[in-house]
């Protein structure tokens, strides 16, 4: 097959001094931070459905994208950007990709014709790999764009569409193991309600959580050993969505003995819609231990739904960054660019400048979360502002060895004197290793 992003060679790290827009500022990949590669710390994917199923368009306009596949038929195109991917991967340096099963190959009539389209583009996937480096971050299933899905999947009223919806997420995971996948992703699509009216609420969450503790037998049985994800999103398409945010995630597993076997995909671009920070939902899974991979993207303030742009915000990368490195890093998980360059950009090049400005982005925070950790100010500082726990009065509270009548002795007795919490300070030097971090 011949070169399909032609005219553009493999994107190489040139330094913030480069005025090259198809060169690398600060993603160097063989660069050692903290005993790690760049590469190695970032792992960074193609998100298939954006970057090559989507077609440009939304809600008041269709496809504006430039792309040689949309002029071919169903499978053709299919076959077409197999191709497409391990070129773009390649020429971009990216060491993985990932995707839904309907994103690499088109639905049949019939659910057994689907699962032979998704035979043909697998064994197509297959063949590339073996004269390629890149690999499969994640799979997982689109159980929400087919309006069977339209009350939901493992949530719906319907059990034929629950029984569906398994056999869809079954082959899924057998074909992201077949091609060597790190991870699997549940992302819950419609698995919520509308209204309160018409839901049994106690039975769908039932149903979520025993449609999850099958998909933890069936991995068992046939031997699949990567990490199951699961991706919060608190609204859009669903107005109440069982996967809000991470904590609600979070407490849905342990409610239901679920928490062993899965960590979070977290997305920047959920957790603003969810009136979140993109730090507070990396740190609420840092802090449970349950952090496993990222969609890397940003929203728009100024818009409330899940606009999927590529991140260019170096303040919020420094600190999900920040939540990485204290995490100890992102184990089998990655940045997936699960963005989209914007509908009036819509030459195959744009692919290009829009994953370089994503991958510029999180490597020059990066930087600055090493910084921020080694010098040890911030932890220094939040150490000190809770040291009133690590000596007496403090200290008997956290050993459990004091309970309300030993407290009120105390109480009595005390002088109360605060200490101020110095945000201002705190944001400025954060300032300080944005700007001045080379």
């Amino acid at each position: 097959m011949s070169e399909i992003f032609s005219g553009i060679s493999k994107i190489k790290y040139e330094g913030g001094g480069s005025d090259n827009p198809l060169a690398f500022k600060y993603y160097n990949p063989d660069a050692v931070i903290g005993g790690k590669t760049m590469k190695e710390h970032l792992r960074f994917a193609v998100a298939y459905w954006h970057t090559f199923a989507a077609a440009g368009a939304d809600m008041f306009g269709a496809g504006s994208y430039e792309r040689p596949w949309n002029t071919m038929s169903a499978m053709d195109g299919a076959k077409f950007k197999v191709e497409a991917n391990f070129e773009f991967a390649e020429k971009i340096g990216v060491p993985f990709f990932c995707f839904h099963d309907r994103d690499i190959a088109p639905e049949g009539d019939t659910l057994a014709e689907t699962n032979k389209n998704l035979d043909v583009i697998v064994s197509a996937i297959k063949d590339r790999m073996k004269s390629s480096d890149v690999k499969l971050l994640w799979g997982t299933t689109n159980a929400f764009g087919n309006p069977r899905f339209m009350h939901g999947a493992s949530t719906s009223p319907n059990a034929d569409i629950f029984a569906f919806a398994a056999a869809q997420v079954k082959k899924a995971m057998e074909i992201t193991k077949e091609l060597g996948g790190e991870n699997y992703v549940f992302w819950g699509g419609r698995e919520g309600y509308e209204t309160l009216l018409n839901t049994d609420m106690k039975l769908e969450l039932d149903n979520l959580a025993r449609f999850l503790k099958m998909a933890v037998d069936y991995a068992r049985e046939i031997g699949f050993n990567g990490q199951f994800l699961i991706e919060p999103k608190p609204k859009e398409p669903t107005k109440h969505q069982y996967d809000f945010d991470a904590g609600t995630v979070i407490g849905f597993l342990k409610t239901y003995g679920l928490d062993p076997y899965f960590k979070l995909n977290i997305e920047a671009n959920h957790a603003t819609l969810a009136g979140h920070t993109f730090q507070h939902e990396l740190a609420v899974c840092r802090i449970n231990n349950m952090l496993g991979s990222i969609d890397a993207n940003q929203g728009d303030v100024l818009l409330g739904w899940d606009t999927d742009q590529f991140p260019t915000n170096l303040y919020d990368a420094a600190l999900a960054m920040y939540e990485v490195l204290k995490a100890g890093g992102l184990g089998k998980g990655g940045l997936n660019f699960d963005s989209k360059v914007r509908r009036g950009s819509f030459e195959p090049a744009d692919l290009f400048y829009g994953h370089i400005a994503g991958m510029d982005t999180f490597a020059k925070g990066l930087i600055i979360a090493d910084k921020m950790v080694t010098d040890g100010k911030f932890d220094a500082f939040v150490a000190d502002r809770y040291s009133s726990y690590t000596t007496g009065i403090g200290k008997d509270i956290v050993d459990g060895k004091v309970g309300f009548k030993e407290l009120e002795k105390h109480a009595l007795g005390v002088k109360i004197k605060n200490k101020s919490g110095r945000q201002e300070m705190l944001e400025s030097l954060l300032n300080q290793y944005i700007c001045e971090t080379k």
